[in-house]
């Protein structure tokens, strides 16, 4: 019901806007060069030859290393300690507005000379609240009643939230203010996509790895087996 309730929004919408949108014909904005698929990834080749986008790529490509495990892996263990998957989906309500009004506040900071200050100065925070996360995975057996969780647990998770949404939008706001500020304006579409793929991808390989390492970096014991040798692999633990 909900995804039919926001298709057909959507549905209505953009059909309405093709329909009763017109382009302004007199304001012709600056033409940008356009190509084919061939001289387009010649010009992509290109531009990741040159030493600064190579040397800022691979910086972009390994700056989200730090917080991966945090990122990817935190929900999931609230899950396996106990928090209801339910609870969670509703503890994201609140970070909405939050993450409209974000984007809004940060670009002040980050329409200067130089936005990728900011994506520094929220490094440190971001990667403390990772230990934070840790902190609330080992905290939550140990607050577990019968009933569930008690409600200052829940607060503590939103407010962690809200702070780890500070630092990934002050993050996010500031690399994709840097790409649209050193993109080449003839070719703006081009560059700005390549940087934009090369720092969503140095987001999505980090989480990639933590999710593939959590089970072989996971302790766990066989409870009630002899000598309570160690269930590693997915094996032994069937066993």
């Amino acid at each position: 019901d909900f995804l039919f309730f926001w298709g057909a929004v959507f549905l209505v919408t953009t059909t309405l806007v093709a329909f009763l949108k017109k382009e302004n014909q007199e304001l012709i904005p600056a033409k940008e060069e356009t190509k084919g698929i061939t001289d387009t990834y010649r010009l992509l080749f290109s531009i990741i030859k040159m030493p600064a986008v190579l040397t800022f790529c691979l910086l972009i490509l390994t700056s989200k290393v730090g917080f991966s495990a945090a990122d990817a892996v935190t929900g999931l263990k609230l899950v396996e300690e106990g928090v209801p998957k339910e609870h969670l989906a509703l503890l994201a309500v609140p970070m909405v507005p939050l993450q409209i009004i974000l984007p809004l506040i940060i670009s002040k900071y980050t329409a200067g000379p130089q936005p990728l200050n900011t994506f520094y100065k929220a490094m440190p925070y971001r990667l403390l609240l990772g230990l934070e996360f840790a902190f609330l995975v080992w905290w939550a057996p140990k607050v577990k009643h019968e009933g569930g969780f008690p409600l200052y647990y829940y607060a503590v998770v939103v407010l962690s939230y809200a702070l780890h949404q500070i630092t990934l939008y002050s993050m996010y706001v500031a690399i994709m203010a840097f790409n649209a500020k050193v993109s080449d304006p003839l070719i703006g579409g081009t560059y700005m996509t390549l940087l934009n793929t090369v720092s969503n991808l140095g987001g999505n390989w980090p989480s990639t790895v933590a999710l593939w390492l959590v089970d072989p970096l996971t302790v766990k014991e066989c409870e009630g087996a002899q000598d309570h040798h160690s269930c590693a692999t997915a094996a032994a633990a069937e066993v």
